[in-house]
């Protein structure tokens, strides 16, 4: 392996360590509240909790076959 690519190699490594570095990062507790707030706000549009007002509303409803014999 040649230095210079060998040399190459670390500088970009170092390169990726500082822009990770210097992303901004909040606490657990922080990203908790955040995610327990905007699920509370939300919660209204939720049809996993709320369900479909009528079976023709739900995108996910089994589809009628029609069979002709």
């Amino acid at each position: 392996m040649d230095v210079s690519s060998s040399l190459q190699q670390q500088r970009i490594i170092v390169e990726q360590l500082r822009r990770e570095a210097a992303v901004d990062r909040q606490t657990v507790s922080e990203s908790c509240a955040a995610m327990i707030r905007y699920i509370t706000q939300h919660e209204q549009e939720d049809y996993l909790l709320t369900g479909f007002t009528s079976q023709k509303v739900n995108p996910f409803r089994e589809k009628s076959s029609c069979s002709v014999l």
